[in-house]
């Protein structure tokens, strides 16, 4: 865990849980009409369909940098493939992404994960 970072809830991800099975968390972000598939930590059992504050965590396989605008995650049902936004923190092993909501984003190890059209 970065100590850099002053308290992941900094970083909330705000929205309620519609749903919870088998380790599984159906989560609808506020002011999105995601209802992203989430893998839930251990022991936690969220109350369905009350807003609350949450730490969305992932590995990236492969960073680009985009001409084009946009904060999105994809599928908007779904598991989550993609995640494209602007980073609202950043240091050298994790990344915060707005991308519709806030994402943590642990950064992949490998150079060759990385394509930056300026370095």
């Amino acid at each position: 865990m970065p100590t850099d970072i002053a308290n992941l809830k900094d970083f909330p991800a705000r929205g309620k849980v519609l749903s919870q099975s088998n380790g599984t968390a159906v989560f609808a972000p506020a002011g999105t009409t995601y209802e992203i598939h989430l893998k839930v930590a251990d022991g936690v059992d969220a109350p369905l369909n009350v807003r609350l504050d949450a730490v969305l965590r992932g590995t990236g396989r492969k960073l680009w940098t985009v001409p084009s605008g946009g904060n999105f995650i994809s599928p908007i049902f779904g598991s989550p493939r993609i995640v494209q936004g602007r980073i609202k923190y950043l240091d050298e092993k994790m990344m915060v992404v707005q991308a519709g909501t806030h994402v943590l984003i642990d950064l992949p190890e490998n150079d060759d994960a990385y394509d930056m059209v300026n370095g």
